[in-house]
């Protein structure tokens, strides 16, 4: 039995019949760029999240970049952000000339430690970026005091969290700004890069909008240097049709969840994600804690069972910021994560018969470890 990572293909199947007259109307009137497609994608994705305001962009890292330069972010400035993350939000940080100060993540939910943020705090902390990872929602709740007594905004990157509740509030909607990403394998996947940011405060969204085109608020007129970071129609038409089954996909990503937690429970050596207190969480991976971690990687792939690692070095770790001068043993929390980290298959068309496979495949794995 072969079982993917993730299974784009019957996402697609699901939505091809219905997106086929949108592409076909996009084709006829040539409106590959922004459009009424973007537009209506644009407003229902603000009212998913809750927010007021949503403006698309080429990709999630574009749209982390923007909502930094949208907030004043630059040269001499700190951002405040996790250590467990993806690069892409540290590469925000550095593309908006400011720098990236990192923080370690908590033992449990491997999110965010806002005691580690208060005491990374400085004159120069110009934001707080919480990561909701894994399809969790950071305790945005704990760091909003935080930053108001910095007199800071929190921009969350969402990239991981479409759907997902804190407290009964969405990702997106909790911080003064956020930044998603479209990038297929997200749980509002496009059919290529594409991204977003959402607010509640209109002149942010306005800033946004204009350095994403060429920081234009009209033709040939360019009131800041810009950028080109627009999201293309073929995308919203992709986007709109999944946006109308995520609450029904996530669902599925739930139960698939507890389906694991069940088949998992009794298996020494493994460790099980579960979601905090406040939160209602989305799966975006599924992500157990192992020892010999990569050999149960290999025994894993061997056995036809796609698992990965998110992520397998904490940001401080990488070459690309080797200059912040944080060696090994700066994040222990984070560090011993990126050990251990395994990311067993996840997405809302994941059946009973494949879990069973990827369970007792993981159970043989662990039960041979040498560790």
């Amino acid at each position: 039995m072969k079982i993917p990572l993730v299974d784009l293909a019957s996402q697609h199947a699901e939505i091809a019949d219905e997106i086929r007259p949108a592409l076909d109307r996009v084709f006829a009137t040539t409106g590959f760029i922004g459009g009424p497609e973007v537009a209506a994608l644009e407003e229902e994705y603000a009212a998913f999240v809750g927010a007021d305001h949503c403006v698309g962009v080429a990709n999630g890292t574009d749209a982390l970049e923007l909502a930094l330069r949208a907030l004043g972010v630059g040269p001499g400035d700190e951002v405040i952000l996790p250590a467990n993350t993806f690069i892409a939000t540290a590469e925000a940080v550095s593309l908006a000339g400011a720098t990236p100060v990192l923080v370690d993540v908590d033992e449990e939910y491997l999110l965010i430690d806002p005691a580690q943020v208060e005491r990374a705090i400085t004159g120069r902390t110009k934001a707080i970026a919480p990561v909701h990872l894994f399809g969790q929602t950071a305790f945005v709740d704990e760091l909003q005091g935080l930053a108001d007594a910095a007199g800071v905004p929190i921009l969350e990157d969402a990239a991981q969290a479409q759907g997902a509740m804190r407290l009964g509030r969405a990702a997106g909607s909790l911080g003064r700004v956020a930044a998603t990403s479209f990038y297929p394998g997200k749980n509002l996947g496009a059919a290529g890069d594409a991204g977003a940011v959402t607010t509640n405060d209109p002149e942010l969204a306005e800033r946004v909008r204009v350095i994403a085109a060429h920081g234009s608020p009209s033709k040939y007129v360019h009131d800041v240097v810009g950028r080109n970071s627009r999201l293309d129609a073929i995308q919203a038409v992709y986007l709109r049709a999944k946006l109308g089954r995520l609450e029904k996909w996530n669902d599925l990503r739930r139960q698939a969840a507890d389906r694991y937690a069940e088949l998992l429970a009794d298996i020494p050596g493994v460790r099980t994600p579960r979601s905090a207190p406040g939160n209602q969480d989305v799966w975006h991976l599924y992500v157990v804690r192992v020892d010999d971690r990569d050999r149960v990687l290999d025994t894993l792939a061997e056995s036809g069972v796609g698992a990965g690692i998110h992520y397998p070095t904490p940001v401080h770790l990488t070459a690309a910021y080797a200059h912040l001068g944080l060696g090994r043993g700066a994040f222990r929390v984070a560090e011993e994560a990126a050990s251990q980290i395994l990311s067993l298959p996840m997405f809302p068309h994941l059946g009973a018969e494949q879990q069973n496979h990827v369970a007792s495949t993981l159970a043989r794995a662990v039960g041979t470890s040498d560790a």
